[in-house]
């Protein structure tokens, strides 16, 4: 393992450090316990708070700014930020219109996340994120939560910056986590620094079809075929599961694992853009990098969104975070 850390135990205090440090026009980090806030905040605003394990940067502190997080807990590496973290954050945020958290369908997010929701003494709700299909709909824990995360944060951001009350906001987050599906593949495992080595192998023909962004297998390891023959398959189950009429106005997200370059994630992108435009998918906006990465992982994922003009306008608002900007 080759990595720029001095050690597994300080690797988090010390990205998290230079994270602050680094965007210190946008953010500030607190500590004991650990969150990200928003440094300038606004009165009156439903304050939105998500979270999560370490390792898949730039979710959830990149996201924390205007228009989009006003905190963001991290726990370590893939393992899931405690009540605590999520109860101080709340706190410092909290602007007098009451917290959503946004939480990814992990167990011990959603544990944790419901631990402090039921602590916290102040109006609050909770968007679930399942949008990943490559495990079914009656799986015993439900689906996970991926890259769609980032889309949810973004318009539902977008929403609360505009004054919508937590009702409004629970409710369009709600709207866009059911009109959203991702599926991803990866060329490799990652490398979980305290482990000292990939979490899975992999053949030099193979691949690994439906992967979380925790290290985890798929759904099934395969042949290493082309990128079209790829990005076929991880559209059409986009496609299937999302069933979108023809003409239906759609946001694409090529997501980027970690150690995909931009040159193949943009080719991937192409193709799927080709593959949904055949079946009638009006493909309107678009975000490709890597947004909800696995450590140092090669593959990428899909996510299919399907806009209405409320949720395309929101997407459109001005945001001003760490890993997307623009109209600010």
């Amino acid at each position: 393992m080759k990595k720029f850390i001095d050690s597994p135990a300080t690797v988090l205090d010390m990205s998290l450090q230079g994270f602050a440090k680094a965007h210190a026009d946008i953010v500030e980090l607190s500590t004991e316990p650990n969150f990200i806030a928003r440094r300038q905040r606004k009165q009156g605003k439903v304050a939105l708070i998500s979270g999560g394990g370490s390792g898949h940067e730039p979710l959830h502190s990149g996201f924390v700014g205007y228009g989009m997080l006003d905190a963001a807990c991290p726990g370590q590496i893939f393992t899931s930020p405690t009540p605590d973290q999520m109860m101080a954050a709340a706190e410092a945020v909290e602007a007098g219109a009451g917290v959503l958290f946004i939480v990814k369908n992990y167990a011990g997010d959603v544990m944790n996340f419901e631990m402090a929701a039921e602590m916290l003494d102040k109006p609050n709700a909770t968007v679930l994120v399942n949008d990943d299909v490559s495990l079914p709909k009656d799986h015993a824990i439900g689906r996970r939560g991926v890259a769609g995360t980032a889309i949810v944060e973004k318009i539902v951001g977008a929403a609360a910056e505009e004054g919508y009350d937590l009702l409004a906001c629970k409710a369009l987050g709600d709207r866009v986590v059911r009109a959203t599906a991702s599926m991803g593949v990866a060329l490799t495992s990652c490398t979980v620094p305290a482990l000292g080595h990939p979490t899975f192998d992999l053949a030099g023909d193979e691949i690994e079809m439906g992967v979380g962004i925790h290290g985890e297998r798929g759904r099934e390891t395969g042949k290493w075929v082309s990128a079209s023959e790829i990005v076929e398959q991880l559209a059409g189950h986009l496609f299937d599961e999302l069933m979108p009429q023809a003409g239906q106005g759609a946001l694409l997200h090529v997501n980027g694992f970690g150690a995909t370059p931009l040159v193949e994630l943009h080719l991937v992108y192409e193709l799927a853009w080709q593959t949904f435009n055949k079946r009638g998918v009006n493909i309107r906006r678009s975000l490709v990098g890597n947004f909800t990465t696995s450590l140092d992982m090669a593959g990428c994922s899909l996510t299919l969104t399907l806009l209405d003009e409320e949720m395309q306008r929101l997407w459109d608002a001005p945001v001003n975070t760490a890993a997307l900007r623009w109209g600010c």
